[in-house]
């Protein structure tokens, strides 16, 4: 029996999406791959062949999503791993964001994620096997200020990744949310990072926007090894449900976590005072 893949990716016309793409086609699997662009995607990927089927998506409009994922499974016969990378960051503090803002910024980050769940899950369950992986963030386990709307959506991956792993668990479908730092993909730069409209000026957003964009070329991350490891963990029995990506992820987890745990202890007599006596 073929030990061959078959991959669903979203957002795979840039950044991690599109390393992740190359990655698995140079593993020889398979991949769907798609994007809002499918001219960027299919100039990007560098290996095309009968393994590479590349599908243009709005992840949050649900009907495309379902197509898309028909069209995989009618194309390669499966889908074993799904990758839910496509995202979208804005910056801004909560009380300058719009609701039109603050909506597309779940819509993508969150609502999109869920598309593709709830419509590949009746393959994967089917076929009693696969490995959904979300992309979350650093960010989904730690709030920042100017970042509220992205912070919202990322915390809600973890989430949801949490709660899918232990349904998904008695099909025997692994599921790991992945929470990056920062790689040196295009994700800060200008082209890409986006900001509110209704900009108040107490928020410093403006500077908020240039520490970011400072980064860009400059981040620690190889998004090259971060691809092979979404490889790798597709090959084990037990992977990961939780696997920060990068020392920078890390360390900024744990210590907000110590720092959250010190902090409900030292309120513990309070939170302990509500039951009934």
């Amino acid at each position: 029996m073929s030990t061959r893949k078959v991959w669903f990716i979203t957002g795979a016309s840039k950044g991690m999406g599109l390393e992740i793409a190359n990655a698995v086609l140079k593993n020889g699997d398979q991949v769907a791959a798609t994007s809002r662009n499918l001219a960027e995607l299919t100039t990007q990927i560098s290996e095309q062949n009968e393994n590479f089927l590349p599908l243009q998506l709005d992840i949050t409009n649900d009907f495309e999503v379902k197509r898309a994922i028909q069209t995989a499974v009618d194309y390669f016969g499966k889908i074993d791993v799904v990758v839910n990378n496509a995202g979208y960051y804005l910056v801004g503090s909560l009380e300058e964001i719009s609701d039109e803002e603050f909506r597309k910024t779940i819509d993508v980050n969150l609502f999109g994620t869920v598309n593709v769940i709830r419509n590949v899950m009746p393959f994967l369950r089917k076929q009693q096997s696969g490995h959904i992986i979300n992309i979350s963030s650093n960010m989904g386990y730690v709030g920042y200020g100017n970042t509220g709307s992205y912070n919202a959506a990322k915390f809600a991956v973890i989430g949801l990744s949490e709660a899918l792993a232990q349904e998904a668990k008695q099909f025997n479908i692994n599921v790991t949310v992945i929470a990056p730092g920062m790689f040196r993909t295009n994700f800060m730069s200008d082209t890409t990072l986006a900001s509110t409209q209704n900009k108040i000026e107490a928020y410093k957003v403006e500077e908020h926007l240039k520490m970011l964009q400072s980064f860009n070329g400059k981040q620690p991350g190889n998004p090259v090894k971060l691809a092979q490891v979404l490889v790798d963990i597709t090959k084990l029995t037990n992977p990961p449900v939780h696997l920060p990506l990068g020392p920078d992820s890390y360390n900024s987890i744990i210590e907000h976590r110590k720092a959250e745990a010190a902090e409900m202890e030292s309120w513990k007599n309070i939170s302990f005072s509500t039951n009934f006596d």
